[in-house]
């Protein structure tokens, strides 16, 4: 890398550090820890996007399609920043049927959707039954759709449920149609943070456990973190490192999204994140995990202007668009239209892509 990207100083630890990511390097947690502390946020989104072109062009951004369809809200696991679910027990809450799900999925398929998103509460009332007629019900009736289902939580809940060795339950899972599994329900993989958010959460090496076990029997998927609340810097780049680690040994990870907390309860505490400090946590997502080739930002929860930005420091997809969303409020794109409008104006050019981030048909189609 030349040094035009920024105005480099030999005597400056941050440059240095940047210069050495720049040229490949892969930097250490310590020194990822003093780019947030110290680094200005201007170099660091200069390097990301340096980065990031060698990813995708700088003339492209990224969408894809899909439908989140959360099947159950009744769950036992109790986050202190959830408003969506009901206690079990309650009556006040809801478990889709097929019939239910499927219909979701017709509208869904003539809004562009290639895509499910499968996610719910921990419920462990659902028979595991339940979980394999519905994979079964969406593959046979939309054979191409591309089923993405199931946090960790989720899967460690199946584990519990049918007494099977996780490899066990993830292969019959996978066999009855489940093609990808979200890293969700990560927010801060550190155990002081989840005793703050959840105790009754997965732990660290539960939700690194499942997610590598999904690897290894063929399930790719995501990760993020999710920043705005007490965490610190240091635990930030310890969730990071915590992926990067799991990375290094499975390759499962496709992508990663950078999020931030939203208010939907009195409980628990929001810490305001400036637009500066997410683009320097999105930059250095770039930088830091060197092993997964892809950073998304959510416009559903950022919004358009901070999405914007992000692509301008290391994002290369949006991470949309998403048809109907229960568990967040949403500021997202609700039509491939919309998402196109979107990239065209902030400067690229629209590539629509699928879960593994194949880029598929031309965008002009869908303008006409």
């Amino acid at each position: 890398m030349s040094q035009e990207l920024f105005s480099y100083n030999p005597k400056s630890p941050t440059d240095s550090i940047l210069m050495s990511a720049s040229e490949g390097k892969r930097i250490t947690p310590s020194e990822a820890l003093h780019l947030y502390q110290e680094a200005d946020y201007l170099k660091v989104m200069s390097v990301a996007r340096y980065l990031r072109d060698k990813v995708l062009s700088h003339e492209y951004a990224s969408y894809t399609g899909f439908r989140v369809v959360n099947y159950t809200n009744y769950c036992n696991v109790e986050c202190s920043f959830c408003s969506f679910m009901d206690e079990i027990g309650s009556g006040k809450g809801y478990n889709l049927t097929e019939k239910e799900i499927l219909e979701k999925m017709d509208y869904s398929v003539q809004m562009g959707a290639d895509q499910i998103f499968l996610q719910g509460g921990v419920n462990p009332e659902l028979p595991y039954s339940y979980y394999l007629e519905i994979l079964r019900s969406i593959r046979n009736k939309f054979p191409k759709m591309h089923i993405r289902a199931f946090s960790p939580v989720e899967i460690i809940n199946l584990e519990k449920i049918t007494a099977k060795p996780l490899k066990e339950v993830l292969i019959e899972l996978k066999e009855a149609g489940l093609d990808s599994v979200p890293g969700a329900g990560a927010e801060v993989l550190t155990e002081r943070m989840r005793n703050i958010i959840s105790p009754k959460k997965a732990s660290v090496d539960e939700w690194v456990r499942a997610m590598e076990t999904c690897h290894e029997v063929g399930l790719p998927g995501s990760a993020n973190i999710v920043i705005g609340s007490e965490e610190t810097k240091e635990e930030i780049i310890e969730h990071l490192n915590v992926v990067r680690n799991l990375q290094d040994r499975t390759g499962g990870f496709l992508s990663f999204i950078p999020w931030t907390f939203q208010p939907q309860t009195k409980k628990f505490f929001i810490r305001h994140v400036p637009t500066h400090e997410y683009l320097k946590v999105l930059g250095i997502c770039r930088i830091f995990l060197d092993n997964i080739p892809h950073i998304e930002t959510s416009v559903m929860v950022l919004g358009k202007g901070v999405g914007e930005l992000a692509l301008y420091s290391g994002a290369d997809d949006i991470s949309s668009i998403v048809i109907e969303e229960n568990v967040l409020r949403s500021f997202g794109l609700k039509t491939e239209k919309e998402a196109i409008k979107f990239l065209t104006g902030a400067g690229f050019q629209a590539r629509k892509r699928d879960l593994f981030y194949n880029y598929t048909e031309p965008v002009e189609r869908i303008l006409a």
